[in-house]
């Protein structure tokens, strides 16, 4: 989700470079860098940590002078926040540059192999490893292209890679897996970016790259070829977007870009951590988060969060009880920091956040370090304070998360905590067939997540109609009553109408009172155990002339009998509907929300992080 743009132009590279990465700050960042292919032949680098103002300073100081270059804007995987870990990054020759995104998987094993030949690494990054492997390939190929594409073949992961060299000072080569790359063209220039917004100060004609191409830049042209070589004719699309609207890539919110995000952040979220199903998980530094001989002795487990992270947590929980076979208990950290609550070595306690930055989390999981619990963390900011105090770390990989309400971190901290609940019953000898099973669906989630986004106009549709209410009760059972939850949480935080979320089978113990002529009620009524259940409760509040709005499988004519409006969703695992059922909640609330006129990204009273109790 960092950063990148590029540029060989007739104008001055460093301020391209800087005000194309400022329009994507919007991204996040930890650290920023340029590369430029300088009057005297030589690449100059500057890189800064923080903000881009830093590195603005920097250049005003030491200017360079060229017209071809390269920019970077990071958000820390491998490696901590530092000016050697920040991009670009230059061969141990200096002859080339390289910044990337996305997560090199077998970095490690590359690394190795390129110390056994006598290289020396100055940063703790991926990203310079691809600078190595360039350099090496460079010996024995003649153009940049070809170096790139034989470095490649080795290279296991995502990426969106870019690279200049001094001995071809008009040429930029990119390519992409996984990770998005565009390229824009005018007379005598070319441009490429990670994101439109970069652009559209030069030019509004872009090619978009495709997984497994590698583009040549020059001077106003582009040459496109897959990685076996094959030429590919550009494909060119005119850019429709202001500026203001481009850098939400066209969409009116970060909230609904990032719900869009959601089948590319959980794909990112998975990649290289199922494998066969059989391989311990791993933190991204390649130490097992659990070891046989503590998963052994482990008698419980404690899930730690709070708002939409402890929604996921209480899924979780679900999981961890089935697959690991251990009794689990999910608190809040602000109530769990203030309990005598018994804690030790025979405890693992996960502690999921978005920021890494809560507090109460952050306190919660030092309380439990104290007692001798052991602690990991589930969490999506890289080298936040929460990753520091935690025996182990689980990244989401769900890129910088703008919106107030959180979308993408609670699809991705679900996926990551199956991911947990999986390798830990696997590592105690418990359920593998079923854990196996779980993961092949998993695997797989990211398309049924798409097609439950695919019925936004239905959603829309049905938000107007609902919009009026100011009152909401949802309703779900067993592994989906925290999707209830969670759905009436985003309704709350940017529409500002009261929802409850209930377990179904508590409805007669107090919420039906609400119900009457026109209330709303959503349900969450997808095939599984509770089905029949939960057909019952639909039942209840048609009695009572309440307004029925049912998350429902796809072609579920026995719902569509009782419901005033289903939102369809694809049918999965039961164990997984929680990731796809949650989707038409977070289209509806914010749809709703957009209907009465309120401020979706920004709602009111609310932080992003909430780092003081």
């Amino acid at each position: 989700m960092c950063g990148i743009v590029g540029c060989i132009c007739k104008r001055d590279a460093t301020r391209v470079l800087l005000r194309g990465l400022a329009r994507l700050e919007y991204r996040g960042y930890d650290s920023a860098g340029v590369a430029v292919l300088s009057a005297d032949g030589e690449i100059a680098v500057r890189r800064r940590v923080g903000k881009l103002i830093h590195l603005q300073d920097a250049l005003e100081r030491e200017p360079i002078g060229g017209t071809t270059g390269i920019g970077h804007t990071r958000w820390a995987t491998h490696g901590g926040v530092s000016e050697q870990n920040a991009h670009p990054h230059l061969c141990y020759e200096g002859n080339l540059a390289v910044i990337h995104n996305g997560i090199i998987e077998n970095y490690a094993t590359l690394k190795a192999e390129l110390r056994a030949r006598g290289r020396v690494f100055r940063s703790e990054t991926d990203t310079e490893v691809l600078a190595f492997l360039i350099a090496e390939a460079r010996h024995t190929h003649t153009s940049l292209r070809a170096a790139v594409v034989a470095a490649l073949t080795h290279v296991q992961g995502a990426y969106a890679l870019v690279v200049i060299d001094r001995r071809e000072p008009e040429t930029l080569v990119c390519a992409r897996n996984q990770s998005p790359l565009v390229i824009g063209l005018r007379d005598g220039e070319a441009y490429l970016a990670s994101d439109v917004p970069a652009l559209l100060e030069y030019t509004r004609d872009v090619i978009f790259l495709k997984d497994e191409e590698v583009a040549e830049l020059g001077p106003g042209h582009v040459a496109l070829f897959t990685l076996a070589g094959q030429p590919v004719a550009p494909a060119v699309t005119r850019i429709q977007w202001d500026l203001h609207q481009a850098e939400k890539s066209g969409y009116a919110h970060f909230m609904l870009k990032e719900i869009h995000e959601q089948p590319r952040v959980l794909t990112e979220t998975l990649l290289g951590r199922i494998g066969t199903g059989t391989e311990p998980l791993c933190t991204d530094g390649g130490e097992p988060l659990i070891t046989p001989a503590r998963a052994a002795r482990l008698q419980r487990v404690v899930l730690v969060a709070c708002g939409t992270s402890w929604h996921a947590g209480l899924v979780a929980a679900f999981w961890f009880e089935a697959l690991a076979g251990l009794p689990v208990q999910v608190d809040y950290a602000s109530e769990l920091r203030y309990r005598r609550a018994p804690l030790g070595p025979d405890t693992l306690v996960v502690a999921v956040s978005q920021s890494g930055e809560t507090a109460d989390t952050l306190a919660a999981v030092k309380e439990a370090r104290r007692r001798g619990a052991h602690c990991l963390a589930v969490v999506n900011a890289v080298g936040s304070s929460l990753t520091r105090e935690t025996d182990g770390v689980l990244y989401t990989r769900a890129g910088p998360e703008i919106g107030v309400a959180s979308t993408k971190a609670f699809t991705t901290q679900l996926a990551a905590l199956l991911l947990l609940a999986a390798s830990l019953g696997r590592t105690r000898g418990r359920e593998a067939e079923r854990a196996a099973a779980l993961l092949a669906a998993l695997r797989g989630i990211a398309e049924p997540v798409q097609r439950a986004i695919a019925a936004e106009p239905a959603i829309q549709e049905a938000a107007a109609r609902l919009a009026p209410h100011n009152d909401f009760l949802y309703l779900g059972r067993g592994v989906n009553y925290p999707v209830a939850l969670e759905g009436a949480l985003k309704l709350k935080e940017i529409s500002y109408i009261h929802a409850e979320g209930y377990p179904a089978g508590e409805m007669k113990h107090g919420p039906i009172a609400l119900i009457d002529a026109g209330f709303p009620v959503v349900c969450i009524a997808t095939p599984g155990a509770v089905y029949e259940k939960m057909l019952s409760n639909l039942e209840e509040v048609k009695a009572r002339r309440g307004r029925i709005v049912v998350v429902a499988a796809q072609g579920d004519t026995r719902v569509g009998g009782l419901a005033d409006t289903v939102l369809p969703v694809p049918e999965v695992p039961e164990e997984l509907s929680p990731i796809v059922n949650v989707v038409p909640l977070q289209l509806l609330a914010y749809h709703i929300a957009l209907g009465r006129g309120c401020d979706i990204d920004q709602p009111r009273n609310l932080a992003k992080s909430v780092t003081v109790e």
